[in-house]
């Protein structure tokens, strides 16, 4: 079987060291949409270095190069897997403290768990970042591969959260930008799904798909310009669960919730979480992302 789950889950965890630059959080910003308008003060500070504010969502590309984010893990012992079977299925950071601009970094990272789903296997690593200070950030990547289930694991936890049951505070859409997909690579996702429409039609798609964690960050972006004042330092946790694609050229529309009794729904001073969806406003908002959560302090 291709993927050996006892090896996984035995395998010595993997110490990298991460480093990035100014241009690096720059690309990744540009990579997500910042800066349009180009000379809007609150875009400025996301691609203008001497302003430069670092959105949490980058840790999942810092000093990365993987082909799915945060090292992947498909090159972990005990995983051989088809790349046009894997899919994104969900996400979750948790920060420690706020980011800087450029640094350097140590990640650990591991299999924490190996979920027989029937159909198809999920793959969750574990990554743990520290710089000399102490520690930075801890990421949980979901993996689904389509295919790889039924041996007989434990089908871990399908948590869904129950509908907000009352209209968003706040309606939020951000264009995709045609060539973004192309654009966001650079920050190292190199997975040929989101640039080469043939292997794109391999993998089930009319054409190539905007990456996961390109949504995903520009959903943060849009609830810290929303509803944080652009204070990036305020983001404690962001989880969310990948519910579908969008297409470069299309529209995502992010519908947000101030939990009652925490910040409200005016954005107020204090801790607090979101909730949050986006989907595809040019196919009937077909989700792209599902019980999604933003904590912040």
């Amino acid at each position: 079987m291709p993927i050996d789950a006892a090896r996984a889950l035995a395998a010595e965890p993997r110490v990298t060291t991460l480093a990035w630059t100014r241009k690096d959080v720059l690309l990744y910003h540009l990579g997500i949409g910042a800066g349009r308008p180009a000379t809007d003060p609150g875009e400025l500070r996301y691609v203008l270095e001497s302003r430069l504010h670092v959105l949490p969502s980058f840790v999942t590309v810092a000093g990365d190069r993987g082909v799915a984010g945060e090292g992947a893990g498909l090159d972990a012992p005990g995983v051989d897997v088809d790349l046009t079977a894997v899919l994104h299925g969900a996400q979750r950071i948790a920060l420690h403290r706020t980011l800087p601009p450029a640094g350097e970094a140590t990640r650990t990272s591991r299999i924490a768990a190996v979920y027989d789903k029937g159909k198809a296997a999920v793959l969750v690593l574990r990554s743990e970042a520290a710089d000399r200070d102490g520690p930075l950030w801890t990421s949980d990547t979901q993996l689904y591969v389509r295919g790889e289930g039924g041996f007989g694991g434990e089908r871990g936890p399908s948590p869904r959260l129950p509908a907000p049951g009352r209209e968003p505070a706040y309606v939020v859409d951000r264009g995709i930008r045609a060539d973004q997909a192309l654009l966001y690579r650079l920050s190292g996702d190199w997975n040929p799904l989101h640039a080469d429409p043939e292997f794109a039609a391999l993998a089930g798609f009319e054409r190539p798909i905007l990456h996961g964690l390109c949504s995903y960050g520009m959903a943060l972006k849009a609830v810290v310009d929303t509803v944080l004042d652009g204070d990036v330092g305020r983001v404690r946790s962001y989880a969310t669960r990948f519910a579908g694609v969008v297409y470069p050229g299309e529209t995502l529309r992010i519908r947000m919730w101030p939990e009652p009794g925490e910040a409200g729904e005016s954005g107020a001073a204090g801790a607090g979480r979101i909730r949050l969806t986006a989907g595809a406003v040019e196919r009937g908002e077909a989700p792209v992302l599902a019980d999604t959560v933003v904590e912040y302090g």
